[in-house]
């Protein structure tokens, strides 16, 4: 019996999650590594995660990341297509999308993601948990090292384990970082003196403490306290969700006796899918929210089975209608309604995304500036515009009043261009006839040129007075 099951009695896991003693004290978690098909299909998984993971920010399409989110200028490039701040509606959309695709798959599947996706599991355990059977050894010996003394080989394991780990946490953190400056910005603070780049290296040693700090001390208390997304769980799951589940039709009375006078199930009651489960649950007491659906109890369950000759899938992923009622999966009237939202959500994203501009215009008033007389017969304001250009090639752009004679005067420039896929701020004065100025706010219609052709209207006021 695992020493997690030794210590919590028949219904305890309903008061308080395994990593966890009565006494609120942290429970550590002594987990053995899993053997099996489903933990193959992982590895070969997370290692095409880590793969893109670390080469995605330094791969150019275009001259542009594959993928990166400058919050700090507000410029978002995906797969080469570069988004600023003003494409933020797609953005929204993007964003709505996603969450209704992580609440549909999440019916269907469950927390599947967090089992096969999500990088503080794929981190965990595909690297740090592995790093640490490599030096430390497995549960048994990593557990009398942390209750032995301190001798010479407890201080060499236990210092060879953390310099890697935090070594590897710095690589995460300037891979994260990345993503989010670009990858010429994160090589000039790391080749350039610290005084220059005092920010940026200041965002690198937070971001290392921090990766060093959860994959060394807090581990799975993310995923069971600090992640929200398995709350979700209680209200997005039901009888029809695919889970990792243990069939308990099957498998109870459970006992470790196999005689043929005794009615008993095929758990043979060995807790093998306890000490293998990352989150220290077990699965026999049902979905719990600590479950990631991560399959190292079915590879435990199975390998079990195969000894005692029973038929593997004790333990495996079915919804409880499957197991409880021998129902096979169907398609539910929430779910269907939710597929049909998100099918309209990704087609309104993909027209706004294939429609989108590819310059963008915003002309404004200057702020504090009034009209200003231009001789007898003239009024003139002072505009502000900022450009965008998404095109990957220098554009210049012309500006044209559209609803009425007007006359553009550039100030510092005789005209507006904009770099690939950057951004133009420029000031121009406008002048209009006294004779057209029928009231206070005259509503304006600008036409942006390129090349002579008008890519698009941008409509403004003009500020004048009525005689």
């Amino acid at each position: 019996m695992s020493t997690i099951q030794a210590d919590l009695n028949e219904h305890s896991f309903r008061d308080r999650i395994p990593t966890v003693t009565e006494q609120g004290k942290r429970r550590w978690m002594y987990v053995w590594k899993p053997v099996g098909k489903w933990y193959n299909r992982r590895t070969i998984l997370s290692l095409v995660y880590i793969i893109v993971f670390f080469s995605l920010p330094f791969i150019s399409i275009k001259g542009n990341p594959a993928l990166q989110i400058n919050i700090v200028e507000g410029k978002f490039s995906i797969l080469g297509m570069v988004f600023w701040p003003q494409d933020f509606f797609i953005f929204g959309l993007a964003m709505v999308s996603f969450v209704v695709f992580i609440v549909l798959f999440t019916m269907i599947f469950g927390r599947i993601f967090c089992g096969w996706a999500c990088p503080q599991t794929i981190f965990m355990e595909m690297i740090f948990r592995k790093v640490e059977w490599w030096i430390e050894g497995n549960p048994n010996e990593q557990k009398a090292l942390n209750n032995g003394p301190w001798n010479t080989n407890k201080i060499l394991k236990k210092t060879t384990k953390h310099v890697l780990f935090f070594v590897l946490s710095f690589i995460i953190a300037n891979t994260f970082l990345a993503y989010i400056i670009g990858t010429k910005e994160l090589f000039h603070i790391i080749g350039q003196p610290v005084n220059l780049h005092v920010g940026g290296f200041a965002a690198i040693t937070i971001f290392t403490f921090v990766f060093y700090g959860v994959y060394a001390f807090m581990r799975e208390i993310v995923c069971t306290v600090v992640c929200p997304y398995g709350r979700l769980q209680g209200v997005l799951l039901d009888k029809n969700t695919v889970v990792v589940a243990y069939d308990y039709n099957r498998g109870e009375p459970r006992g470790r006796g196999k005689h043929k006078d005794e009615n008993l199930g095929d758990c043979i009651d060995c807790h093998q899918c306890v000490v293998v489960c990352p989150t220290g649950i077990d699965i026999r007491n049902g979905t719990q929210l600590e479950c990631v659906n991560c399959t190292a109890c079915i590879d435990a369950c199975n390998s079990i089975m195969t000894r005692i000759n029973k038929p593997e899938g004790l333990i495996r992923y079915a919804s409880e209608n499957e197991i409880a009622n021998k129902e096979k999966f169907h398609f539910t009237t929430r779910m269907k309604m939710y597929s049909g939202v998100l099918v309209i959500l990704i087609g309104l994203m993909g027209f706004t995304l294939f429609t989108r501009d590819d310059v963008d215009a915003t002309i404004l008033r200057a702020k504090g500036q009034l009209y200003q007389e231009v001789g007898k017969d003239s009024l003139s304001n002072l505009f502000t515009i900022n450009l965008v250009n998404k095109t990957h090639e220098k554009i210049n752009v012309e500006l044209k009043v559209e609803n009425m004679p007007g006359t553009i005067e550039y100030i510092g420039t005789k005209h507006l261009s904009v770099v690939e896929e950057g951004q133009q701020e420029g000031l121009f004065f406008l002048k209009l006839d006294k004779k057209q100025i029928k009231q206070r706010e005259v509503h304006l219609v600008i036409g942006v040129y390129q090349d002579g052709k008008k890519i698009r209207d941008v409509k403004t006021n003009f500020l004048g007075y009525v005689e």
